[in-house]
């Protein structure tokens, strides 16, 4: 393998690269081989993971926030991450713009309707009647639930692991890097290298599912624009040219690509919103948005832990609502954790382990807040809350709940139907979520390349760009296997591949505590690995 690498012109750790190459080839092959199998296969897994560890996911989030926590307010807050003079290479801007776009961009756009409208017309309680006022705050605590704090906290916790054993111990840029306290030298053997392999696949994993998302809502828009038919064979053409854009970005390289894409698309996200606010309800939704604290402060205690224990008596799946929204989201949404964490930990060097908790978990979950309280508001608002609303309305009523009816990537331009300049603005809600779709493509191919060669800078553009295609190539065949299925199919590939990530990341739980008592208690500088046996 390494005459193989240098033949082809690699710099690379030939075994991570070439074994999570090979076994992503394999899947994709046995796709086309067996589709019918494979989706079988997914299903059936995926019924057995929500119905037996579901309330693991659903605990295990949540004990992971109140480490960050606990860390951020506790002696280690001061922590540099990096040697004790260091700075930020980068400014709070453009910081968050980074972080933001690089993480859960492309699925505001595509929930920031469609889930309060689901949740509005179809209430995860059974006892709140449909189109209430009480089921509208239930839809916006759930919404935010899923996308605030919790979501964050996903990828906060390996992004903090990463940073510390990265910046402040020299080690490679590999996850395998935060179990040193437990491997030792480990780390560069078959264990560490295994580790780092299922990272790997669980990151193209978690991103082909986020580009098939971010697909099906661009189809969607030329739907409504130009007719384009809402077709498997749509959405992969979608992607392969969307890939190609996504694949010069990576050419470019980070500070030019993403940091430039990321900074153009904040700014065209919040322009979009701030629209919907000035053309709407203004008053309404300002109010809404003070609400919205309070209702997300009230209730993220009660839903963080709510389990749904009776639907084993009251759902013939056994597994009941839950399983198709809140273990899909945790699932979904830790196989980003690698490349998000590692991403994030790229661009955080030199701030103090109490700036980057504080700053990657508030920061978004407050641009988060914003958004649902704006679109989601505005959205139950066209649709009617209240039975009185509903028959003012007549039959205009619950227009955006049957356009999500038909899928919820048709939510959002449902929704735009009732503003001023219809086609423009869904048209630029096109253009986002296809820079969306770049910035995490290419931001993944980055992080995807740094997890095969261990090093913080970039290896050869033709690493980078054969990952973007890797990429593209895995959503696409996802695409092709969940079919009609759609939004379906895709939670089942991801619970499941999700369940082994989700358990690594619980680790690095473990692996930081212990590393973080042992710098207390020896006092060891920056430089060299901790004395991890004396804690």
């Amino acid at each position: 393998m390494e005459k193989l690498a240098e033949q082809l012109g690699l710099r690379t750790n030939v075994t991570i690269f070439f074994w999570s190459a090979g076994l992503m080839v394999v899947f994709l092959l046995a796709l086309v081989i067996a589709p019918v199998a494979i989706g079988d296969f997914f299903a059936g897994a995926r019924s057995w993971v929500v119905t037996n560890l579901g309330w693991f996911f659903i605990l295990g989030v949540n004990i992971w926030l109140i480490f960050l926590i606990w860390v951020a307010f506790s002696r280690f807050g001061n922590i540099r991450l990096g040697p004790a003079d260091s700075a930020p290479e980068y400014s709070n801007l453009s910081w968050f713009t980074m972080l933001f776009a690089g993480g859960i961009g492309t699925v505001l756009m595509f929930w920031g309707v469609a889930e309060p409208i689901l949740h509005f017309s179809s209430p995860p309680y059974a006892e709140t009647e449909p189109h209430s006022v009480e089921a509208a705050r239930e839809a916006m605590g759930f919404s935010l639930y899923h996308l605030g704090l919790h979501t964050w906290t996903i990828f906060t916790l390996p992004g903090l692991a990463f940073a510390y054993f990265i910046y402040r111990y020299d080690l490679p840029v590999r996850v395998s890097s935060v179990f040193y306290p437990f491997l030792k030298e480990g780390i560069h053997g078959p264990i560490g290298k295994a580790i780092d392999i299922a990272a790997i696949l669980g990151t193209l994993f978690g991103v082909a599912v986020s580009i098939g998302l971010g697909t099906s809502q661009i189809n969607a828009g030329l739907t409504e624009l130009m007719g384009v038919p809402d077709s498997v064979t749509s959405k992969v053409i979608i992607i392969i040219v969307l890939t190609a854009v996504a694949t010069t970005s990576i050419v470019v390289g980070l500070d030019k690509g993403v940091k430039f894409l990321s900074n153009i698309n904040i700014g065209m996200a919040t322009g979009l919103m701030l629209f919907v606010l000035i053309t709407g309800s203004t008053v309404f939704l300002l109010r809404g948005i003070i609400e919205t604290v309070g209702i997300y402060a009230s209730n993220i205690f009660p839903m963080a832990f709510w389990n749904d224990m009776m639907a084993s008596y009251t759902n013939d799946d056994g597994w009941g609502w839950q399983g198709g929204w809140t273990v899909f989201y945790w699932a979904w949404t830790v196989t980003w954790s690698p490349f998000i964490g590692i991403f994030v930990a790229r661009i955080s060097k030199g701030r103090t382990i109490r700036e980057f908790v504080l700053g990657v978990l508030l920061a978004p979950s407050l641009f988060t807040l914003v958004w649902f309280a704006i679109f989601g508001w505005s959205a139950m608002e066209i649709d009617g809350i209240g039975t009185a609303a509903r028959d003012a309305l007549g039959a205009n009523a619950g227009q955006i709940a049957e356009a999500v009816g038909r899928g919820p990537e048709f939510a959002m331009f449902a929704f735009f139907e009732n503003y001023p300049a219809t086609q423009l603005i869904q048209g630029l809600a096109v253009v986002i979520v296809a820079i969306f779709f770049a910035t995490s493509s290419d931001s993944a191919s980055l992080v995807v390349d740094m997890l095969c060669t261990g090093d913080t800078e970039p290896g050869p553009v033709r690493q980078r760009v054969f990952w973007g295609v890797s990429e593209g190539a895995v959503a696409a065949m996802l695409i092709v296997l969940a079919g009609e299925a759609g939004l379906v199919a895709l939670q089942q590939v991801i619970t499941v591949v999700g369940l082994p990530i989700f358990i690594l990341v619980f680790a690095m739980l473990f692996a930081l505590l212990k590393a973080l008592l042992a710098e207390n208690i020896s006092g060891v500088k920056v430089g060299r690995p901790p004395d991890i046996t004396s804690s």
